[in-house]
């Protein structure tokens, strides 16, 4: 909430990213911002995720700016979960003055 409130609306996603960045490292939260994993489909290798933020190598988050979740966000944060073998992902929506969030739980 201190990221919006500090910020306001009206910006670029990674901008709030990095501001959550810097504010989980104030608080002392550990947290890997832009870890890859491959994505493998039938034992091949076809390409890489890179999630946003993982913190306390617990929770996958992932910074929006969009008008509303939709079920396509969380099929894809379900599908990042799959992936990271992380079973928890908060869906965060900077786009309004007060903070939206969706939890994904696989």
């Amino acid at each position: 909430m201190k990221v919006l409130n500090t910020l306001r609306p009206g910006w670029d996603e990674k901008l709030y990213e990095k501001a959550l960045t810097n504010e989980l490292s104030k608080r002392n939260h550990r947290h890997d911002q832009q870890n890859s994993f491959g994505v493998t489909y039938e034992g091949e290798s076809i390409g890489t995720l890179v999630p946003d933020l993982i913190v306390e190598d617990t929770v996958l988050v992932d910074a929006n700016v969009v008008t509303d979740f939709t079920d396509a966000h969380i099929a894809q944060m379900i599908g990042y979960l799959g992936i990271t073998g992380l079973k928890a992902g908060l869906l965060i929506n900077f786009k309004y003055g007060t903070l939206r969030f969706k939890r994904a739980v696989r």
